[in-house]
């Protein structure tokens, strides 16, 4: 599975100088990985891909899906890691409302 840039690509061109196989290049002012050449740094002394290494904006050299449901289970874990995080707000914002309000029931039964 090769790599390709993204649009969060800062152009610093660290990535240029860091492939090992060349496979970066310039096309029309833009960073291109041709998938050809790329070879994720598998059999090299690397053990992570270069361009993702150097990356500054980690988001700049993403891995490249070629498989659909690859790709598509992908985007449904990355959706339902969103949903878990909203769980834990809500859940989050209920306790601390429960507890807000039960503090108010017992001020009022003193009172009465």
């Amino acid at each position: 599975m090769a790599y390709k840039i993204t649009a969060e690509c800062i152009s610093c061109k660290r990535c240029l100088s860091v492939c090992p196989n060349g496979a970066i290049t310039m096309v029309d002012n833009q960073h291109h990985i041709d998938a050809k050449l790329c070879t994720n740094c598998a059999g090299s002394i690397h053990t992570v891909p270069q361009c993702k290494a150097v990356c500054p904006t980690y988001d700049g050299c993403v891995e490249e899906t070629t498989d659909y449901w690859e790709s598509w289970f992908k985007k449904y874990n990355q959706l339902i890691a969103k949903l878990t995080n909203k769980q834990d707000y809500w859940e989050c914002w209920y306790k601390t409302y429960s507890q807000k309000f039960s503090e108010q029931l017992q001020k009022n039964q003193v009172i009465i």
